[in-house]
């Protein structure tokens, strides 16, 4: 069976996605940093799949709790073949003039850095085999900008420039890279930007049918599925109710 490592699973596209691999059979190392919901993932999973999982706190902004955590893995885990860098965040909604620097450097940490010092762990393990799959979760952020979103929008666009550099550095080695730029899904993502205004939150969701996280937990089973040879870049998708960042048809 296949082994999956996936951040952010705590909730959201990571839990979507670690469900839907585990339902195919595909094994599943799942991290974050709530370990109160990674154990609750693990028994739901335990108890309706047969793949066998790992749970694993982990904090991908902290570079040494990465380590630890990847080069600690049981050596039955370690053929790692599909990564999905899904941990990621937006805070805060501001004019860049009135930004919290705060909130600027914990969408670094989080998006940026975090996406590589999970990658620069697991790379080793995946090219000494020359086979992996590495899906990184991006965001049409990442493809436009949009009013306020500028930090948020900058770390998406960087994850869209690494997503295509890595492609570039790794070839030869059998690993694909891929980029799941999704529009909006209807996760805590807009509870964590408005910082817990559960109203706030809610309203951005109201009018149209957004994504939901297993609509991209699909698309990641999907793309693991094509034959060797075959590598898919870049997928963008939206609610069909959405036509860019910035135009929705809400009824």
């Amino acid at each position: 069976m296949k082994i999956a490592f996936i951040t952010g699973a705590t909730s959201g596209i990571g839990e979507a996605i670690a469900l839907k691999f585990a339902q195919k059979d595909i094994n599943v190392i799942i991290t974050g940093r709530r370990l109160d919901k990674l154990n609750a993932l693990k028994s739901n999973i335990t108890s309706n799949t047969k793949a066998n999982i790992l749970a694993l706190k982990m904090d991908v902004t902290d570079r040494e709790s990465v380590e630890r955590v990847i080069n600690g893995l049981p050596d039955e885990w370690k053929s790692i073949d599909i990564l999905v860098n899904n941990a990621g965040l937006a805070v805060g909604l501001d004019p860049i003039q009135h930004g919290n620097p705060d909130d600027w450097e914990q969408m670094i940490d989080t998006n940026l850095k975090g996406l590589l010092y999970v990658s620069k762990a697991v790379l080793p393990l995946m090219i000494a085999r020359q086979k992996g799959h590495i899906i990184n979760i991006g965001s049409i952020a990442g493809k436009e900008v949009y009013p306020k979103g500028n930090v948020y929008c900058a770390t998406k666009h960087a994850v869209d420039a690494l997503t295509k550099s890595m492609r570039i550095d790794l070839l030869g080695n059998g690993i694909k890279v891929t980029q799941i730029a999704p529009g909006l899904v209807e996760t805590e993502f807009s509870l964590v930007r408005f910082k817990g205004d559960e109203e706030r939150a809610s309203k951005v969701y109201q009018g149209y049918k957004p994504l939901e996280g297993k609509d991209i937990a699909e698309i990641a089973f999907f793309i693991t599925t094509l034959p060797d040879h075959v590598c898919v870049n870049d997928i963008l998708m939206t609610p069909l109710a959405q036509a860019n960042s910035t135009i929705v048809d809400k009824k």
